[in-house]
C-alpha cells in the first residue's frame, strides 16, 4: 500500500507540472532561509561555548549612580581584584586581572607584526580552557614570558620552532615565548586574543599603573572570575556587593559603586544596560529572526496549502471512487501526507544546493563564519526531522480537507466546492502579505534609522583623516620632524597627537567644580589630551573663543569645551571661566577658551557626552590631514617612507576616521541586509504563491469569461474581474499589518535616543508597493485568459 501511495503521488507531481514546481519552489526557498535563520541563531546561542567552564565564567562589572541615572560599566580599579582574592577567595576557582585587549607589535629581529593581545594574571589560560598545542599552560608564571595563539606563531616564526624564542613586545618588553595555544573560533569573545603576557609585567612596565594600586576611584581595568564549583552567580553576587563601596574614600561613596558578575553565557547576548538593568541585546535580533524565520516557512506551506485546496474539484472524483470501492479516510489522509513529504523531500535536497551556494554570501553579509556539517549525523537528524515536521504543517490541512469530501455527491456529479470554500484560501493570503507588508515597513524602517544616524553632523570633517595608533616608545618626540617632512612633500596639511582616536573616547574624569555648580551634580566629563593642532588637523567648529596655541603660554593650563558640556555646566559666558580639576592637593585650575561643536566620537546613536579638550599627556594616536590637492595613493606612500625612516620599530598600519565611523553602524547595518535579504525572500515566496492561485482562478472561470467576451467584454473588463479580488485582499493585508508594523518598530526604536521618526510614507510606499507587485503577479494570468479565444472555451457548450 505504501509503494502504490508513492506511485500516485509520483504520477500527480508530474501531472501537474506547474503547481508541483510552484510548491517545490517556494517550499525549497522557505526550507532554505529557515535553514540559514537556523545556521545564525545556533552560532549566536553558542557564542563562548568554546570554553568548557562557560558557564561558570564571568566579567566582574560594577554599577555607578551619578545625577539620578546608573551606569554599568566593565572598568574596575586596580585593587578590586586581589580585594576579591583576600575577602571572597572561597566563592572563586581563578580570578584572573586583565589589561583591555588592543594592538600591539610583535618583533624579533626585522621581522614585525601587528596583533591584538592583553595582559593577564597567570590562571588565564586555566580559566580560558586554552588547548596547549606546545609548551604549558603555566607559562604566565615567567613574568618574562607570554603564550602565542597559533596563528600568531606563525606570522613571526614561519614553520620555525617558536617555543623558547625571545620576542619584543612594542619593541620595549623581552619575552620568552612559553606556551602555543590553539586559534579561537570566530563566535568567540577572546577571537582576536593572539597573544596574553603576564600581567605583572604589564603592572611593572607601566609607571602610571604603579600610581593606581591603591586607588578604588581609577576605573582603568578589566577582571575575569571563574566562580567556585559549589557556588552560583546569585549567591556570590550578594556577598560581593560592597567589596569597592566598603573601600573608596567618603566622598566616592555618592557614586554608590556596586560590583556585580556578568556572565561568559551573557556577554554576547545580553549586554545593553539601562539604567543599572539589563535590557538584552542581541538576543532580540535572535527571536526576530526566529520568527521570521518561521513566518517565512509558514508563506511556503500556505503556498502549497491554497494550490492543493485550490485543485480540490479535479482531485474530487479520484476520491469519491476511492470512498466508493472501500477507502477509509485514514487512508486518503496517508495518500495525501505521502504527497507532501514527496514534495518536501524534493524542495529540501533544493534548498540544500541553495543553502550551500549563497552560504559564503550570508556569512559575508552577517560576518559568520557557518558552514554545513554534512558529516554530523546530528545534522542529519534534525536536517529529515525539519522536513517531516514541514511536511505535516503544509500536508495537514490539504489532506483532512480533501478526504472529507462525500463519494455520493461527488460521483453524481453535484459537488461543488461552493461559495465558503475559498474562504481559508483568501485568509492564507491575507496572512502571507501581512506577514510580508509588516516586513517590507520594517526593512525600510532599519535603513532609514541607519541613514537617520549617518546624517547626523559629527562636528569634525573626517574626510582624508588618516589615524595612527603610537604603540612603540619610538614615537616619542617625533611630532615635529614628522610635520616638517610631510607637509615639505605635500603629503599632508596637519598632524597632530591625541589621547583618543578621532572616534573613540579611552578616558572619563570625574572631581570637576566650576562657579555655580551645583553641589550634588556629578561632573562626569570625556577627557581628550591633544597636541596643539589638533583643531586645524580635525577641523573643530568654533561657537565661542579660540583654539589652543602655542602663542599663549597659559594654554597649558586651558580648555576646549564641547557644546554638551555648556549645557552641562549651566554656564552663559564660559570663554573665560575657571574650571577646578580634583578636590586634593593636586587639584589643578584651568580656564575655558574655546566652546566647540560637539564632536561626535562615540555612539552615532546616543547623545553626545560633556568634554574638554586640553594640552599634553600619554599621547597614544597620531592624526594626519591628507593633503586634498595629492591622490591619497600618493600620499600613503610618502607617509610610509617616512615612517619606515624615523620609526622603523613599528609596522605601518593606518586606518582612516572615515572607516572607522563606518564601523559604528555595522550591526545595524547587518540587521537590515539580513532583514531585507530575509524580506526579499518572503515577498517572492508570496508572488509565487499568488501567481500559482491566479492561474487556478483563471483556468475555473474560463468559460465565464468566453461568456463575458462574447457578449462584449474587454481585455481591461476580464483583467479587472481577475484581478479586483486579490486586490482587496492584499488591501486587507495592509490593514492589518501597518498597526502592527507601527507596533514593533516604534518599540524597537525606544532603544534609539537619537532616532528617525515613522513617517506615514513609508506605509504608503510599502502598500503601493505590495498593490504593485499584486497586479504585476495577477497580470500577467489575468491578460492571458483575457486575450484567449472565446470559441475555445466555449466549443463544448
Amino acid at each position: 500500500m505504501i509503494k502504490n501511495y508513492f506511485k500516485v503521488a509520483w504520477r500527480n507531481l508530474f501531472k501537474s507540472k506547474s503547481s508541483s514546481f510552484i510548491n517545490i519552489a517556494g517550499l525549497a526557498i522557505g526550507m532554505a532561509v529557515a535553514m540559514l535563520i537556523g545556521f545564525w541563531i545556533y552560532d549566536e546561542l553558542s557564542f563562548n561555548h568554546y570554553h568548557k567552564n562557560y558557564k561558570q565564567i564571568a566579567r566582574v562589572m560594577q554599577k555607578q549612580t551619578a545625577n539620578g541615572n546608573i551606569y554599568t560599566q566593565r572598568a574596575l580599579p586596580f585593587p578590586l581584584g586581589e580585594e576579591l582574592k583576600a575577602k571572597h577567595g572561597s566563592d572563586f576557582k581563578y580570578i584572573v586581572m586583565s589589561s583591555w585587549q588592543g594592538g600591539h607589535i610583535l618583533s624579533i629581529g626585522e621581522q614585525r607584526v601587528s596583533q591584538e593581545g592583553a595582559y593577564m594574571d597567570v590562571d588565564a589560560a586555566k580559566l580560558l580552557d586554552l588547548k596547549i598545542l606546545k609548551g604549558t599552560n603555566e607559562g604566565l608564571k615567567d613574568m618574562n614570558s607570554v603564550l602565542l595563539s597559533a596563528a600568531a606563531a606563525k606570522a613571526i616564526f614561519g614553520n620555525a620552532e617558536p617555543i623558547n624564542q625571545v620576542i619584543k613586545i612594542d619593541n620595549r618588553q623581552d619575552v620568552k615565548v612559553t606556551g602555543i595555544y590553539e586559534d579561537l573560533p570566530y563566535n568567540d569573545e577572546f577571537r582576536d586574543l593572539k597573544f596574553i603576557a603576564p600581567w605583572q609585567l604589564y603592572v611593572t612596565s607601566e609607571p602610571w599603573i604603579k600610581n593606581s594600586m591603591n586607588e578604588w576611584g581609577n576605573n582603568s581595568f578589566q577582571t575575569f572570575v571563574q566562580i567556585a564549583d559549589n557556588a552560583d552567580f546569585t549567591s556570590v553576587n550578594k556577598r560581593i556587593i560592597n567589596t569597592k563601596l566598603d573601600r573608596v574614600p567618603a566622598e566616592d561613596k555618592k557614586y554608590n559603586s556596586l560590583i556585580f558578575l556578568h556572565p561568559m553565557e551573557d556577554w554576547h547576548l545580553r549586554d545593553h544596560w539601562e539604567n543599572g538593568v539589563n535590557t538584552g541585546g542581541l538576543i532580540d535580533y535572535v527571536w526576530l529572526f526566529l520568527m521570521i524565520g518561521v513566518f517565512v516557512l509558514l508563506l511556503a506551506c500556505i503556498n502549497f496549502m491554497n494550490l492543493s485546496t485550490a485543485r480540490s474539484e479535479k482531485r474530487a472524483k479520484e476520491v469519491g471512487i476511492r470512498k466508493a470501492i472501500g477507502s477509509v479516510r485514514g487512508q486518503l489522509i496517508g495518500q495525501f501526507f505521502i504527497e507532501s513529504l514527496l514534495v518536501v523531500a524534493f524542495a529540501f535536497l533544493f534548498s540544500l544546493i541553495i543553502v550551500q551556494l549563497i552560504l559564503p554570501w550570508f556569512n559575508d553579509m552577517a560576518n559568520k563564519k557557518m558552514s554545513v556539517l554534512w558529516l554530523n549525523p546530528l545534522f542529519w537528524l534534525f536536517g529529515i526531522g525539519f522536513a517531516l515536521f514541514t511536511g505535516i504543517i503544509a500536508g495537514s490541512y490539504p489532506a483532512l480537507y480533501l478526504s472529507s469530501f462525500k463519494p455520493v455527491k461527488v460521483l453524481k456529479g453535484t459537488f461543488k466546492a461552493g461559495r465558503f470554500a475559498a474562504i481559508p484560501r483568501k485568509v492564507l493570503v491575507v496572512l502571507q502579505f501581512t506577514v510580508s507588508v509588516t516586513l517590507i515597513i520594517g526593512t525600510i524602517i532599519v535603513y532609514r534609522q541607519i541613514q537617520f544616524s549617518k546624517d547626523r553632523p559629527v562636528g569634525y570633517d573626517r574626510n582624508a583623516l588618516m589615524m595612527i595608533e603610537m604603540k612603540t616608545p619610538e614615537f616619542e618626540n617625533k611630532l615635529d620632524i614628522l610635520r616638517k617632512e610631510l607637509t615639505d612633500n605635500s603629503a599632508i596639511t596637519e598632524i597632530a597627537e591625541s589621547s583618543s582616536p578621532v572616534t573613540g573616547v579611552w578616558s572619563n574624569n570625574g572631581g570637576i567644580s566650576w562657579p555655580g555648580k551645583d553641589p550634588n551634580q556629578d561632573a562626569d566629563f570625556a577627557t581628550i589630551w591633544v597636541s596643539h593642532d589638533f583643531g586645524k588637523t580635525v577641523g573643530w567648529q568654533f561657537i565661542q573663543g579660540r583654539d589652543l596655541s602655542k602663542d599663549f603660554a597659559t594654554d597649558s593650563a586651558s580648555l576646549v569645551v564641547n557644546e554638551a558640556a555648556v549645557k552641562f555646566m549651566n554656564i552663559k559666558n564660559p570663554v573665560g571661566t575657571m574650571v577646578k580639576w580634583g578636590d586634593n592637593e593636586h587639584a589643578r585650575n584651568y580656564t575655558i577658551v574655546g566652546v566647540i561643536k560637539d564632536m561626535l566620537m562615540e555612539s552615532p546613536y546616543e547623545p553626545v557626552k560633556q568634554a574638554f579638550y586640553l594640552l599634553g599627556k600619554n599621547p597614544n594616536w597620531l592624526n594626519l590631514k591628507l593633503n586634498p590637492n595629492k591622490s591619497a595613493a600618493e600620499s600613503i606612500k610618502k607617509i610610509e617612507a617616512a615612517f619606515k625612516k624615523y620609526v622603523p620599530s613599528a609596522p605601518f598600519d593606518y586606518k582612516f576616521a572615515n572607516d572607522e565611523y563606518a564601523k559604528k553602524f555595522s550591526d545595524e547595518e547587518r540587521i537590515g541586509k539580513l532583514a531585507g535579504f530575509f524580506t526579499m525572500l518572503a515577498v517572492l515566496i508570496s508572488c509565487l504563491g499568488l501567481f500559482g492561485l491566479a492561474s487556478f482562478v483563471a483556468a475555473q472561470r474560463t468559460k465565464e469569461i468566453g461568456v463575458r467576451k462574447v457578449l462584449g467584454a474587454s481585455v481591461i473588463n476580464v483583467w479587472q474581474l481577475l484581478s479586483k479580488d486579490f486586490v482587496w485582499l492584499v488591501l486587507i493585508s495592509c490593514v492589518v499589518a501597518g498597526p502592527l508594523a507601527w507596533y514593533f518598530l516604534h518599540s524597537w526604536l525606544q532603544k534609539y535616543t537619537y532616532r528617525t521618526a515613522i513617517s506615514w510614507w513609508v506605509f504608503a510606499a510599502a502598500f503601493s508597493g505590495a498593490l504593485i507587485i499584486t497586479l504585476l503577479t495577477v497580470s500577467f494570468q489575468s491578460v492571458k485568459a483575457a486575450l484567449m479565444n472565446p470559441t475555445k472555451s466555449l466549443r463544448s457548450e
